[in-house]
């Protein structure tokens, strides 16, 4: 069984800065892409940062030069440093992975529970 556990949200000022850490555990065979994903009530979620298992990364117009999001394949966990936060920003933050497990050795994506968090104005 394979879970993703994020942890790092929380309540912070506009401009202040927040971390977000997600671990991967379980039967993990193999690992790829990771990802942040975020979701405003109402609204669909969107895809925040993602990074490839060689470290290639992307991200939304809306967090470029102020998200970065980097990864530790050794400890199978996906980080997003989130600075000059944005009262915009304020949402659920669902970890994303594309694991495969010793069940079947087969890629599926998983995703986290999700952390909140609040960017206060």
């Amino acid at each position: 069984q394979v879970q993703l556990v994020e942890s790092g949200g929380g309540l912070v000022q506009a401009g202040g800065s927040l971390g977000l850490s997600c671990a991967a555990s379980g039967s993990i065979f193999s690992m790829n892409d990771m990802a942040w994903y975020r979701q405003i009530p109402g609204k669909q979620r969107e895809l925040v940062a993602a990074i490839t298992y060689g470290g290639t990364t992307n991200y939304t117009d809306s967090v470029k030069e102020r998200f970065t999001i980097s990864r530790d394949n050794a400890k199978k966990t996906v980080y997003l440093q989130m600075n000059n936060l944005k009262s915009e920003d304020t949402a659920v933050y669902y970890c994303a992975a594309e694991i495969a497990s010793y069940d079947d050795y087969t890629y599926k994506h998983y995703w986290g529970k999700g952390t909140l968090v609040t960017v206060s104005s």
